[in-house]
């Protein structure tokens, strides 16, 4: 049995697949985030114990592999390899940083060079050499960066609906599907959890009035802010290997995304709207291979 799993700060997902047929042992399972910058070893224990229908299978896992927010540090990364290990003792077991799951869920094969952008909640641009992610900008987070993500363009529907900046009919519409009180607003953005998760749920306007002007003019003014601020970050590159897509903002947005790459004169490889499902794909093979 393969275990994979992709988790961020406040969610994890699992699917456990057989490596030979590629089927799932069972439905896919979520869990609270192991981010191991942010919580103890003993609180991924109990996170992970939890989950009865994951550790009833916990001595059939062969292979664990595990891509998480917080795992880019060595220190990070063995706490939570050790806890998996104590778990799924008959596996072999890898943990990588979130990075690689859109990377390894996009690439033609398993050595193929690409420069790899996220488009989801968040954003992100990264350089695969083939063998390893190669970052050249430090993300400081949705409120500073993450250029055309869902919680950026949810920042930029909120700022054009009270700036008066957005057409009086799509106004009635924002209005009448979100509730726009500014204290309800403020209540999220600044005592609530994870506020850009909050924000990225504004998003879905975009894609469901994507036909018209002013939604096309903010979609592109944002994209083509990712491309100058991330993607040229790999001007050299670009010129011989594919930019690949992962997130669900990349996904709904492929005809604008093609637009721009061909404005800024790139290569569009693939989009994968769920990285963990690429993966899937992407393990069998590897295990086969080895």
């Amino acid at each position: 049995m393969i275990l994979i799993v992709d988790s961020g700060s406040t969610k994890s997902d699992w699917i456990a697949i057989d490596s030979k047929t590629g089927n799932h042992f069972f439905e896919r399972q979520r869990t609270s985030g192991l981010n191991p910058a942010i919580i103890s070893k003993f609180e991924a224990i109990d996170i992970i114990n939890k989950n009865k229908i994951i550790t009833n299978h916990r001595f059939r896992v062969e292979y664990v592999f595990f891509y998480g927010a917080g795992c880019g540090t060595v220190e990070a990364s063995r706490m939570l390899k050790n806890v998996l290990k104590s778990i799924f003792s008959n596996a072999k077991v890898s943990v990588k940083e979130d990075t690689y799951a859109a990377v390894f869920s996009t690439i033609d094969s398993e050595a193929s060079p690409a420069v790899v952008c996220i488009l989801g909640t968040g954003s992100n641009c990264t350089y695969f050499d083939g063998k390893k992610a190669q970052q050249r900008v430090v993300s400081l987070g949705y409120s500073v960066m993450d250029d055309a993500s869902g919680n950026y363009f949810g920042r930029q529907l909120l700022r054009d609906y009270y700036f008066d900046f957005m057409p009086h009919d799509f106004k009635l519409m924002f209005e009448t599907r979100y509730n726009i009180n500014a204290d309800y607003i403020k209540k999220n953005l600044y005592k609530k959890p994870n506020p850009n998760a909050y924000l990225a749920k504004f998003a879905e306007f975009l894609v469901l009035n994507r036909e018209s002007d002013y939604v096309q003019s903010v979609i592109k003014k944002g994209l083509r802010s990712f491309v100058k601020t991330m993607i040229l970050q790999y001007e050299d590159e670009i010129k011989t290997v594919p930019v690949h897509f992962a997130g669900s903002i990349a996904f709904f947005l492929q005809e604008e995304i093609k637009e721009i790459a061909m404005e800024f004169g790139f290569k569009i490889g693939n989009f994968q709207r769920r990285p963990i499902e690429g993966l899937v794909d992407y393990h069998i093979n590897q295990v086969t291979n080895n």
